[in-house]
């Protein structure tokens, strides 16, 4: 499951990136909202690392971690 949310992570922020770029011009606002997308995105995914490896240390661990 975590596999499926960080690939949605990384196609939503390519989107997002292509999306302003589209009219050619990449302006200051654009790639703060690029670095800010990237941000959100890599806090995401080590969140569901932290709890991936918290449910190995207790025993948890199944192979497919479901959200809470």
């Amino acid at each position: 499951m975590d596999d499926v949310k960080q690939g949605y992570r990384e196609a939503e922020d390519k989107a997002k990136e292509t999306w302003r770029k589209a009219d050619g011009d990449e302006s200051v606002a654009d790639k703060v909202g690029n670095a800010g997308d990237e941000i959100r995105k890599d806090l995401g995914n080590a969140g569901d690392d932290l709890r991936r490896e918290a449910d190995k240390a207790d025993g948890d661990y199944d192979g497919n971690t479901t959200p809470r």
